[in-house]
C-alpha cells in the first residue's frame, strides 16, 4: 500500500494510521450523546492518536465513528502527519511542503474523474422509505447545541443546471429527523451561487452529501478554489490519476465510489427550518440558531460496517483549522502571487482559529517596488479582500521573509515588537466581511462588510532593504560550527532531546 492509496480511500488511511501508532480503537461502547464528542475534544487539545470507535450505543449494527481525522500531533518532528498523509505525502511534511504540494495541483492539468458503475459505497443501500438517518451514529458535539450534527467533516455535491460546473463543498448539517437535514448555503459560497441557478429555474437543488471520503477530496472540497473550477478535476491533477465516482441513486450527480456514506436528495426551494446553535471553529458556543435551507434525503448508501468522520468544533487545532486553514493558505499565496506582490508564503496559524492570514514578504523584492506600508497594505488589501480565499478570513498579518510564519511564536514576537500602533493598522471597513467572523457586530452583518484589517510588521527600514536590528537567537547570535557543536553535545550536557 502506497502512501497515494491513502489519500485515495479512507480505509487505507486509517490502515496507515495504524501502522504509525495514530490510531486508537475504542471498543467499549461509547455514547453518541456528547461522551464520544467529549473524547474527541481531548484528543485534539492533548495532541493525541485518532479515535475510532468501534461500538456505539444504539446505532446501527457495525457502524463506526473516527473523531480527529486531521488532528495534530504532540510530537513536533511529525506533527503535521495526519493532515500530510490526506495528500499522501510523508509522516515528516511541513507546512511549506503542504503548500508547495496543493499549489503545483493548480498549475498541473486538471483530470477529470473516472464513471464507473459500481462502488464500494454501493453496498448497502435505503430508497424512500427506507431512509431512516437516525439509525446512523449521528453524535451530540457540544451539550449547548441546537440538535446532532451529521454533517462535520463531509462534503456537499451539487452541480450547475447547465452541468458546466461541479462544485464539492465542505458545509455543516443538522439532523432534523430521519428524512431531513438543515445547513447553511451562503449566498457567496459556490453551493448557494449554484442554488441560486437552480432556483432562477424554480427547481430544487439536486444535491448529494459525502461522508468518510477519500482524504484527499475532503481536503480539496474545503479549498476556496475560484468559482467555476470543478473539484473533482482538481483533485485528479493534485494526485495524478483520476477520481473513481459513481452515479447517485435519485439524480444524475457523481460522488466517490469508495466513499463510507452518501446521503441524496435535494435542497429545497423555499423551505427552511432552525438550525443550530453549534459550537463554531472560532472557538465559541453561541446561544441562538437560525433559519436555514432544508435538504430533503431521498437515498443512502453505504459500504459495510461504515465509518462516520467527525470534526468537532471548537478552539484550535480541530480540522477547519488544520484542512481548511492550510488550503485557503495556499489559494491565498496564489492569488497574490498572481497580483505581482512580493509574497514568498501565506499561512493561515492554527491558533488563530481562521481569523487571521500571515504573509512572508520577500524584502529585497520589496525595497525594488519603493514602496510604503500604506500602499503596500492597500495593494494586499485589494488582491486578498476581493478573492474568494481572502473573503474568508478577515486579517493579514504582513511580515519580513526573516520569520518562520508556521511557527506562532515567532509571529507573535513580530507582531508584539514590529507593528506600530499609530502607523502599521490599516483598517478596510468596506471590503465583504465572512458572516462567521465572531467580533462582527450587528451593523456590519446587515451591511455585509467591515471587520478587516492589513497589521504591516515591517520596519520602516525593511522597506529599503535593510534591517533595524539583528535577531538575538541561538540561530543568528552564534557562529554555524558553535551551532553543530552544541547540537552534537546535546545529550552529553544531559538534555535527553
Amino acid at each position: 500500500m502506497s502512501l497515494r492509496d491513502s489519500a485515495l480511500d479512507l480505509r487505507c488511511f486509517l490502515q496507515e494510521l495504524k501502522r504509525r501508532d495514530d490510531l486508537t480503537e475504542v471498543n467499549v461502547e461509547v455514547d453518541a450523546d456528547l461522551e464520544i464528542a467529549a473524547i474527541c475534544r481531548q484528543v485534539y487539545e492533548k495532541r493525541l492518536s485518532a479515535p475510532l470507535f468501534n461500538q456505539i450505543k444504539d446505532a446501527l449494527p457495525g457502524s463506526r465513528v473516527l473523531g480527529a481525522p486531521a488532528g495534530m500531533l504532540r510530537d513536533s518532528a511529525v506533527e503535521y502527519s495526519r493532515l500530510a498523509l490526506h495528500f499522501g505525502l510523508p509522516a515528516e511534511t511541513r507546512p511549506q511542503q503542504l503548500v508547495q504540494t496543493i499549489r503545483q495541483a493548480m498549475k498541473a492539468t486538471p483530470i477529470k474523474p473516472r464513471q464507473v458503475a459500481n462502488g464500494p459505497v454501493k453496498q448497502h443501500r435505503w430508497l424512500g422509505d427506507e431512509v431512516d438517518l437516525t439509525r446512523l451514529p449521528v453524535p451530540m458535539l457540544h451539550q449547548q447545541d441546537g440538535g446532532r450534527y451529521i454533517g462535520t467533516y463531509g462534503f456537499h455535491v451539487v452541480q450547475s443546471p447547465d452541468g458546466n460546473w461541479d462544485s464539492w463543498s465542505i458545509g455543516r448539517l443538522m439532523l432534523v429527523d430521519g428524512k431531513t437535514l438543515a445547513g447553511p448555503t451562503f449566498p457567496t459560497q459556490h453551493i448557494g451561487m449554484i442554488r441560486e441557478m437552480w432556483t432562477q429555474q424554480g427547481k430544487a437543488t439536486p444535491w448529494a452529501f459525502v461522508l468518510g471520503a477519500p482524504p484527499a477530496a475532503i481536503a480539496v472540497a474545503g479549498m476556496p478554489l475560484p468559482a467555476f473550477v470543478s473539484e473533482p478535476d482538481y483533485i485528479g491533477a493534485l494526485l495524478g490519476e483520476p477520481l473513481e465516482v459513481v452515479q447517485a441513486e435519485t439524480n444524475a450527480l457523481w460522488v466517490p465510489a469508495n466513499a463510507e456514506i452518501v446521503i441524496e436528495g435535494e435542497i429545497s426551494l423555499e423551505e427552511t427550518v432552525m438550525e443550530g446553535p453549534m459550537g463554531e471553529y472560532h472557538g465559541y458556543q453561541r446561544d441562538t440558531g437560525k433559519l436555514q435551507p432544508v435538504f430533503h434525503v431521498t437515498a443512502v448508501t453505504f459500504r459495510e460496517r461504515p465509518i462516520l468522520p467527525i470534526c468537532v468544533a471548537g478552539v484550535p487545532a480541530e480540522e477547519n483549522h488544520t484542512i481548511w486553514g492550510t488550503m485557503i493558505a495556499a489559494q491565498v499565496l496564489e492569488d497574490l502571487q498572481q497580483a505581482g506582490l512580493p509574497v514568498e508564503m501565506a499561512w493561515c496559524s492554527y491558533e488563530a482559529a481562521s481569523c487571521w492570514t500571515v504573509l512572508a514578504i520577500n524584502t529585497q523584492k520589496l525595497a525594488e517596488m519603493r514602496t510604503s506600508a500604506k500602499a503596500l497594505a492597500d495593494q494586499i488589501a485589494h488582491a486578498y479582500f476581493d478573492s474568494h480565499a481572502g473573503y474568508l478570513v478577515p486579517k493579514v498579518i504582513v511580515v519580513g521573509d526573516d520569520i518562520d510564519i508556521t511557527r506562532i511564536e515567532e509571529v507573535v514576537w513580530a507582531l508584539a515588537t514590529r507593528a506600530h500602533p499609530q502607523h502599521d493598522y490599516f483598517p478596510y471597513p468596506d471590503k465583504p466581511g465572512f458572516p462567521l467572523v465572531p467580533y462582527l457586530n450587528a451593523a456590519d452583518l446587515a451591511a455585509g462588510k467591515g471587520g478587516n484589517m492589513v497589521i504591516n510588521c515591517l520596519y520602516p527600514e525593511q522597506f529599503e532593504g535593510k534591517m533595524r536590528a539583528s535577531t538575538a537567537s541561538f540561530a543568528h547570535s552564534y557562529p554555524d560550527a558553535l551551532q553543530q557543536q552544541v547540537l552534537d553535545r546535546w545529550q552529553e550536557y544531559g538534555f535527553n532531546r
